[in-house]
């Protein structure tokens, strides 16, 4: 597995890996080719690809902002501008990575580690405070009719719970802030996000 930087011939094989991905995921979230070439358009350095045996079977797309810690509640769609990209800020100083995608047949073996370092590596380059992103609980959709969404997050701070999503990205260096519900739709997380934050001078 390699990573390189995303290129206009991959923009058609990144729509279709979405739907891998994300089977769950309102179609209205999903990431489509058009929105690929703009995202090149705009931030072409933060976005990336993961590539083995010839194919795409991964890939991260990013973008540049000044986020308020005071108000971490916010959308996908909102801060994706339903998936154009038009909210990146060129002096932002942190880089919030606004999608993760490894093909389910690829998982497990370390991509999504690479691709994260490849982003930290960007954060150094362009001297930003670190990496924001939000994950998604992904163990809590099948348990939501046994306890609240808060419940969960809160047994999985204290260490009683591992969640599929969240603890990877904790094993990778992300230290949770807060949990946001009505993040995005979709069941296999109840609809809630996790805020993750990781520093420039934390190594992956």
């Amino acid at each position: 597995m390699t990573v390189h930087m995303m290129q206009p011939c991959h923009v058609q094989d990144l729509a279709a890996l979405q739907k891998s991905v994300f089977p769950t995921l309102a179609a209205a979230d999903h990431i489509r080719a058009e929105q690929y070439l703009r995202h090149l358009g705009v931030f072409p350095e933060g976005q990336f690809v993961l590539i083995a045996a010839d194919q795409v079977i991964g890939s991260t797309t990013t973008m540049r902002t000044t986020f308020n810690f005071d108000k971490p509640s916010h959308r996908f769609r909102d801060s994706f501008d339903g998936g154009w990209l038009t909210r990146h800020e060129p002096a932002g100083d942190w880089l919030y990575g606004l999608d993760m995608s490894i093909h389910p047949d690829w998982r497990g073996r370390g991509g999504a580690r690479l691709l994260y370092r490849a982003r930290q590596q960007l954060v150094r380059d362009l001297r930003l405070r670190g990496q924001l992103t939000v994950g998604m609980p992904s163990g809590y959709g099948a348990l939501r009719d046994q306890l609240s969404g808060e419940a969960y997050y809160q047994q999985w701070l204290e260490g009683l719970r591992t969640d599929p999503t969240l603890t990877a990205q904790q094993r990778v260096g992300f230290r949770p802030l807060a949990l946001i519900p009505d993040y995005l739709d979709d069941p296999v997380c109840g609809n809630f996000g996790v805020l993750l934050r990781l520093d420039a001078d934390q190594d992956i």
